[in-house]
């Protein structure tokens, strides 16, 4: 909305201050500046409240608001005073004010930076959370305007203000005034603010798609007059998957006199029902879903599915159709799957929902799964049932407009009815979102990830989000750091998804592997050492064994404290007439479910070739219930995390890790679990490989069990508040949006404020300069070149190193130039020789997507020809850094490879977690590279930096709660 002309007109209306939110109840609202076009609603809105409410907010009866308050409360500067209002379907449900004050409470302007603050909320909508998302946001907007405080006067009896302001999280400070309670609150985010925040956004989005996932009543809304078509097509399967709830068919085509179809209740429109509405699966075409929008937001429906085509997939036109269609929902409250979606199945026998275009639907299961491809959602629903493999939910997005995988990590997170979420995702909306949810996901549950379009550089059509810059290598090792398990096809998440819905985590990568195959065990051993398993030599039952000694064989390897999961291969037995016996698969899956059951907690998968039943048998389950067992003790900070040992498909949600088998408690060995699904793979390769993705899995389990920590010791040599006033100054009063990159001594400066130290160098534009220059750094020095084309090409002979006099520099000078091109060229320097070490690259950038991400490899061809390079997101730990510079592939250059003495590592980690804090600290450094970073045995040089400053990007991630607009 607009300001008319009347608005003050030195303070521009801020747009960038209109929000949708999520409210506690699940329902949506509208959250913008009040401007003096909003009398008529202000005065609406003010007769709707009662006379309690008017008391607690004026501390008098005020039955009404005078034209001067209503001018009073619809005026306002945008800076001084400010008033935001909430609004669903156009009208105000809660509104908020501030007005500046002073010291002595009287109004101001700045400098003066506190405020004084109040509420009012419509009676009708108290206990939504509407005044907890008001006040996130109007701090936020205070801090923009330079307000630190707000100030509040509250009645002792209005509870219900009182908790807001004490439940926020900010530093406040409480007094009783003249009868009423004086509260102060510090507007500075806290780490309890923002824990406060996330949890009321997790809440709230959860409800909102529990809203939409569990319905009382659907109305399918299109449902054609006679068979066939997208609206009778979801009508039958509703009917069919036997829905709890009440089914209405709703289209304006219907005869007045037509009262069923399909034996559910047919009208004309919604208003025709009588009752209340909570989902409404909209399948008309796309001129005609606004009406179909407005008719549902104005009788109360909670959610929508539009299946409905011809948005943004279909071009530019679509795509305002697009948003138009989210703005409309969104005014009403609700929320939307799609449009362009397959539909939504939720398997629980308290539902029994299946508003999708899926004729069957799935057995009851343990796995969650959301897609945004229709065609991708129907062929992972064929590959899981084919498997014998159950859902507990389903969800086809389409377009996703609105509600979108994150929203689905927040519902999973806490679902009793989901053990593994698998996600196939062609694009990330909010990437910073995403991986701060299914961190927070995969501590309890796993996320299986296939990411769709990676190399394509583009959206996919219908998907209007940021496009991220960096590469699909970083954005997979940015995955794996938040605990999340990337896989490159729907295939290994299907396989990765069967094994950890059914099997418990390992507790360490030691293999046992038994068959009757000599070869196939072979195949599985060289599949495991390539997986970076630890495989025992396999065991082989020979072509005679019969299912009891499989039974025998496993319940052994079970039982072994040396193993943490079996590969059972098997292959049809072969009859006395030289002809394959395939019909024992069901008496070989009993036996292999027996052994399973008695021995101790450990997974098994299963590697057949052709026998026939098997796959289906061991896929049967006695229950799919969780698994309830004993969560563990916490492991002791001093020690090391010991092993997972339970599974995720125990149901223990809370459980990070556990004893290792061989480390049984005294009460005696474990338990025997209830019998579940065992996971058969038609190769060896597939199952080793979901195996292998179970034991990297629990392994970042145990490690994040004790999170990592910024040792304190960097706080001693870092000066923040000098970094900040150098980067004020170097950007200027009005910097350039595009940046600037800094002069070899600006960043020197820069990064000394911060304990990192890089190594100076002396211009040398002549042989004579660089003599002098020499004379002054001190022999040996190396002469170098730091024009673009050849920075850190030593293979080009733009580096000479070792000068030790300087008959050897003017010697190297020559040659230099006469090699290389003119000394203007080549912008030749002088620099004082570093210890040997490996020359190794840190570098850091901000993706506008992604956020801050810290880099490290080995320098030279290594990061820059192989790509052999490691991420973590910023800012990063103790245990961050260590692992960076451990998951390069070439790390073992760092630890004394081949009898070379190893590295100062500890000296590197220090470096990564002081770049981690500039650039965490200071979002002004959109990029910086150390290069090269020699790492001696004893400590390291920094012999290059550059760095790049400009204006810091928006951060949506840190301030209050909103939905994002597509």
């Amino acid at each position: 909305m607009q300001p008319s002309p009347e608005q003050s007109p030195h303070h521009a209306y801020p747009d960038h201050w209109e929000a949708d939110v999520v409210l506690r109840d699940g329902g949506t609202a509208r959250i913008r500046p009040i401007t003096t076009d909003d009398a008529e609603r202000l005065v609406s809105f003010y007769e709707q409240v009662s006379d309690e409410s008017k008391y607690y907010r004026f501390f008098a009866p005020y039955p009404r608001l005078s034209a001067k308050d209503v001018h009073r409360f619809t005026h306002h500067d945008y800076v001084d005073r400010v008033g935001l209002a909430v609004t669903v379907g156009g009208e105000f449900i809660a509104t908020v004010r501030y007005d500046r004050i002073n010291a002595q409470g009287r109004p101001a302007t700045a400098p003066a930076d506190e405020a004084e603050v109040a509420f009012l909320v419509q009676d009708a909508h108290q206990g939504r959370g509407v005044a907890s998302a008001l006040l996130e946001h109007i701090a936020a907007v205070a801090r923009e305007r330079g307000i630190r405080r707000f100030a509040a006067e509250v009645l002792p009896a209005n509870n219900k203000m009182i908790k807001v302001f004490r439940d926020a999280g900010y530093t406040q400070q409480r007094s009783f005034e003249d009868g009423a309670v004086h509260l102060t609150l510090d507007l500075e985010p806290t780490a309890e603010s923002l824990a406060v925040q996330r949890a009321r956004e997790q809440r709230a989005e959860a409800r909102s798609v529990q809203r939409l996932l569990a319905p009382g009543s659907v109305a399918v809304i299109g449902a054609g007059r006679t068979p066939g078509g997208v609206g009778r097509t979801v009508l039958r399967n509703l009917l069919g998957a036997g829905f709890t709830g009440r089914t209405y068919a709703v289209n304006s085509a219907f005869a007045a006199d037509q009262a069923t179809i399909d034996g559910v209740p047919a009208h004309r429109s919604l208003g025709e029902i009588g009752e209340s509405v909570d989902l409404a699966v909209v399948a008309v075409p796309a001129e005609r879903v606004p009406e179909a929008v407005a008719d549902c937001g104005e009788h109360g429906v909670q959610g929508l599915v539009v299946l409905s085509a011809g948005y943004a997939e279909w071009g530019a036109e679509g795509r305002e159709r697009q948003r138009e269609l989210v703005r409309q929902a969104r005014s009403y409250g609700m929320r939307i799957i799609g449009p362009n979606a397959f539909g939504v199945i939720n398997n629980s026998e308290a539902v029994r929902l299946n508003a999708s275009l899926a004729p069957e639907r799935p057995a009851p299961g343990r796995i969650g799964l959301f897609t945004q491809s229709g065609a991708i959602g129907i062929a992972l629903l064929s590959g899981l049932y084919r498997r014998g493999a159950g859902l507990s939910t389903f969800i086809s997005a389409g377009n996703r407009a609105d509600i979108s995988g994150n929203d689905f990590l927040q519902y999973w997170f806490e679902d009793p009815d989901t053990d593994v979420a698998l996600l196939y995702l062609e694009s990330l909306g909010n990437p910073r979102k995403f991986t701060r949810l299914a961190r927070r996901t995969a501590a309890v549950k796993p996320v299986v990830v296939v990411k769709g379009a990676r190399h394509s550089g583009s959206t996919p059509p219908g998907h209007a989000v940021p496009v991220s810059r960096i590469p699909d290598a970083t954005v997979s090792a940015l995955m794996r750091q938040a605990g999340v398990i990337r896989v490159d096809t729907v295939t290994e998440m299907v396989d990765a998804g069967l094994l950890l819905a059914d099997q418990p985590l390992p507790a360490g990568g030691r293999v046992a592997i038994l068959g009757n195959s000599e070869s196939l065990g072979l195949l599985t051993y060289d599949a495991c050492l390539a997986e970076g398993l630890r495989p025992r030599p396999p065991i082989d039952l020979t072509t005679a064994a019969t299912p009891q000694d499989f039974r025998e064989a496993l319940a052994e390897a079970l039982a072994d404290g040396g193993c943490d999961a079996v590969v059972v291969t098997a292959i049809p037995w072969v009859g006395e007439n030289g002809e394959a016996e395939s019909g024992d698969g069901e008496v070989l899956a009993t036996a292999l479910h027996a052994a399973a059951a008695s021995g101790p907690a450990k997974p098994v998968a299963v590697v057949h070739v052709e026998i026939g039943g098997l796959a289906e048998a061991l896929a049967a389950a006695t229950s799919t219930v969780a698994q309830q067992r004993p969560a563990p003790e916490p492991p002791a900070l001093a020690a090391p995390a010991p092993p997972v040992g339970t599974g995720t498909g125990t149901g223990s949600a809370a459980t990070t890790a556990g004893a290792a088998p061989e480390d049984a408690s005294e009460d005696g060995p474990e338990a025997p679990r209830p019998v579940g699904r065992i996971p058969a793979y038609p190769a060896a390769e597939r199952a080793v490989r979901a195996l292998a993705e179970a034991v990297r899995y629990a392994q970042w389990r145990r490690e994040t069990a004790v999170p990592g920590k910024v040792p304190e010791f960097l706080d001693d040599t870092i000066d923040e508040p000098a970094a900040a006033a150098l980067i004020e100054t170097l950007l200027g009063p009005d910097p350039d949006p595009r940046g600037r990159p800094l002069e070899h001594d600006e960043a020197r400066e820069l990064l000394a404020c911060y304990g990192i130290t890089v190594r100076p160098t002396r211009p040398a534009p002549g042989p004579e300069e660089a003599v002098a220059a020499a004379a002054r750094l001190g022999y040996p020095v190396a002469l170098k070149t730091t024009a673009p084309h050849l920075r850190h090409r030593a293979d080009l002979g733009g580096v000479r190193l070792d000068l030790d006099g300087e008959a050897a520099l003017r010697r190297a000078y020559g040659e230099l130039t006469d090699l290389l091109g003119k000394p203007a060229e080549l912008r030749p320097v002088v620099q004082s020789m570093a210890p040997r070490g490996v020359d190794t690259v840190v570098r850091a950038s901000i993706d506008p997507a992604a956020g801050a991400v810290l880099s490290f490899g080995l320098a030279g061809a290594p990061s820059e020809l192989l790509g052999d390079t490691a991420h973590r997101l910023v800012p990063a730990t103790d245990r961050d850094a260590a692992e960076l510079i451990r998951s390069i592939k070439a790390a073992p250059v760092l630890f004394g490879w081949r009898g070379s003495a190893p590295v100062d590592t500890a000296a590197l980690e220090e470096l990564l977690l002081r770049v981690s804090r500039l650039v965490d600290e200071h979002p002004e450094v959109v990029s910086l590279a150390l290069e090269p970073v020699v790492v001696a045995t004893q400590g390291l040089t920094v012999l290059g930096a550059s760095v790049r400053l400009a204006p810091p990007p928006a951060r949506t991630d840190l301030g209050p709660r909103r939905l994002s607009n597509y």
